[in-house]
């Protein structure tokens, strides 16, 4: 246990998943912190080496590009994650799925996308026949049927899952009090010197939208992640029609009139990145009444005709300071 009256808050941080990763730790004054930034970022790069679609060498691609009913074991990381997202594109009707790859490509983005487009209805139909999480097959437990032509893509949570290894690692080296973010996912846990809990800003305003007066929202983060989601990031316009990067994997386009912003708190990483993009695809109404029944830590930034309207679910009210 770290001796928090000698100790200071030390910032690490590094690239990783095509962005950077910062963990603040308490830690002894003057400790040698080289082998826990190496620690950190071997965790890293290997949930790279196993789930980046940006590597032709990583697990996934080779998964991706091998023939029809070949059999695939997984290694463990993959696995957990395969396993957790299956079950979250089970409990959101699909709303998340891991095998929506071709349809990413197809409107240009992703690792296999080119020029960014609207491609036709048929071009649409005839990748949607690729894709559908219920055509993936586990064989003796760990290893996962190629059904023929399915493309995992897993960007929406393998960012969420680094955020969780860097955690268990740090717990494994005695650290006992830690901020981690990787590409904007967060997971808190400990306390500071000072005795005070991690505190976050819950995702601010997007600039477009500064007039809006919404409130500030602040979390303690003792044990908890959190993930945003929205369409403020990697979109493009056609013919004066803007389109998101957060797709429908159920109909094959991007969600139109996607959420500002949504914020998912879960117990873990993981499940915060990816239930943080269903939420996106489920829109607030459906959303939010999935989020209620299943007791999930919800908040939508959604644009109406009088600005931004802020809407949260019963478990997101309770997680926030004061409630």
């Amino acid at each position: 246990m770290t001796d928090t009256a000698t100790s200071d808050i030390a910032t690490l941080g590094g690239q990783t998943m095509g962005t950077t990763w910062s963990v603040k730790v308490v830690a002894p004054r003057n400790d040698d912190l080289h082998r826990l930034h190496a620690g950190i970022q071997q965790q890293l790069d290997q949930v790279v080496a196993q789930m980046s679609t940006w590597k032709a060498d990583s697990d996934i691609s080779r998964y991706n590009r091998a023939p029809t009913d070949s059999r695939h074991p997984l290694p463990a990381d993959f696995g957990t994650v395969m396993q957790v997202a299956l079950e979250i594109a089970e409990a959101s009707g699909g709303a998340f799925d891991p095998t929506v790859g071709p349809l990413v490509a197809l409107w240009g983005f992703g690792a296999n996308g080119g020029v960014r487009h609207v491609p036709t209805d048929a071009q649409i139909q005839r990748q949607r026949t690729r894709v559908g999480w219920q055509r993936l097959q586990w064989q003796a437990g760990h290893a996962l049927l190629q059904p023929g032509g399915v493309e995992l893509d897993l960007s929406a949570i393998a960012k969420g899952y680094g955020v969780d290894k860097v955690h268990e690692h740090l717990r494994t080296r005695g650290i006992g009090s830690a901020l981690i973010e990787v590409g904007g996912e967060l997971l808190g846990y400990g306390y500071k010197p000072d005795g005070s809990a991690w505190r976050v800003l819950v995702e601010s305003v997007p600039e477009e939208d500064a007039a809006s007066a919404l409130p500030a929202r602040v979390l303690s983060l003792q044990g908890h992640a959190v993930a945003t989601s929205g369409d403020r990031w990697h979109r493009f316009e056609s013919e004066g029609q803007q389109y998101s990067h957060s797709f429908d994997p159920r109909v094959g386009r991007p969600v139109p009139r996607a959420p500002a912003a949504v914020t998912v708190v879960a117990q873990d990483a993981m499940h915060a990145d990816a239930w943080a993009t269903a939420m996106t695809v489920l829109g607030a109404d459906d959303g939010l009444r999935l989020a209620d029944a299943s007791g999930l830590a919800v908040r939508f930034l959604i644009r109406t005709a009088h600005g931004l309207e802020e809407r949260l679910s019963f478990a997101f009210r309770q997680q926030l300071e004061g409630a």
